[in-house]
């Protein structure tokens, strides 16, 4: 399904956070969130999942606003992974996965065959299909992200909506994700750090600065050495990627931008 973010403001204590925010993601499409912090992706993130109100504006599931829909018919349609993650959870990993199929059932129901079968192809997507009886609070933060991902699975949905998931993976297993990521080709929302792994993932990205869109486009469009200069504060090259052909980018750890911007003021 289509996702449509339309003229959306977000005001939390008295200050717009968002500002007038548009974007689609396509059927299929993984589109990016990319910003430093403070930007809003989160919280443009926490309203596509409803969490937060707009104060103006509406986001589209199709043709259909998602604030008119039921809580359950809403998450039967849209999975979320946020960033405040539960840890302390006193229940074993299947319990865990298995929640992601609550907006199927009435109150108190117990699993049937297709939520065990549901519970169990979402671990094996993940990479965990023996964890089922251990208990979440024990895992590794790895381990936890994996299995709020299996969440977000079990709920099968048209829309996932992720907010920095490959935070406190390993480098394999953060491979893993995008990998897995691309082949669901499900319309994907989602907010990363690494922009080199947004370039290789996403088919677009939305560049957010001050609350505001600033550019839209592919990742070869939108991650110029200009943009990440004035919205990141990086000074970058862009090459080709020797293996897959994406956008490298390949930062200059020596000099900020800031002071590249001083020193050419002082050579004037």
């Amino acid at each position: 399904m289509r996702i449509t973010i339309d003229d959306v403001t977000v005001t939390l204590s008295g200050r717009d956070i968002l500002s007038g925010i548009h974007l689609i993601a396509a059927e299929g499409e993984i589109a990016g969130l990319v910003g430093p912090n403070g930007s809003g992706k989160s919280t443009l993130l926490r309203t596509v999942y409803r969490h937060l109100k707009p104060r103006a504006g509406r986001v589209m599931l199709a043709d259909r606003d998602v604030r008119a829909m039921t809580a359950p018919e809403a998450a039967r349609h849209i999975a979320a992974l946020p960033q405040e993650r539960g840890s302390d959870f006193e229940f074993t990993v299947r319990e865990v996965v298995a929640m992601g199929r609550s907006p199927y059932k009435r109150a108190f129901a117990g699993d049937d065959d297709l939520d065990r079968e549901a519970v169990a192809a979402a671990l094996r997507q993940v990479g965990l299909p023996e964890y089922g009886h251990r208990g979440f609070a024990a895992l590794s933060g790895g381990e936890r992200q994996r299995v709020l991902l299996a969440r977000a699975f079990a709920q099968q949905p048209d829309v996932l909506v992720l907010d920095e998931p490959t935070n406190h993976l390993d480098v394999q297993h953060q491979v893993e994700l995008l990998a897995l990521l691309r082949e669901q080709r499900r319309t994907t929302l989602i907010s990363l750090h690494d922009l080199n792994a947004a370039a290789s993932l996403c088919d677009r990205l939305h560049v957010l600065h001050q609350g505001a869109v600033v550019a839209s486009g592919t990742p070869r469009e939108v991650l110029t050495p200009e943009l990440l200069a004035t919205v990141f504060g990086v000074r970058a090259a862009v090459v080709e990627h020797p293996l897959t052909g994406d956008p490298l980018i390949a930062f200059d750890h020596h000099t900020p931008a800031s002071l590249m911007g001083r020193a050419a003021a002082g050579s004037a």
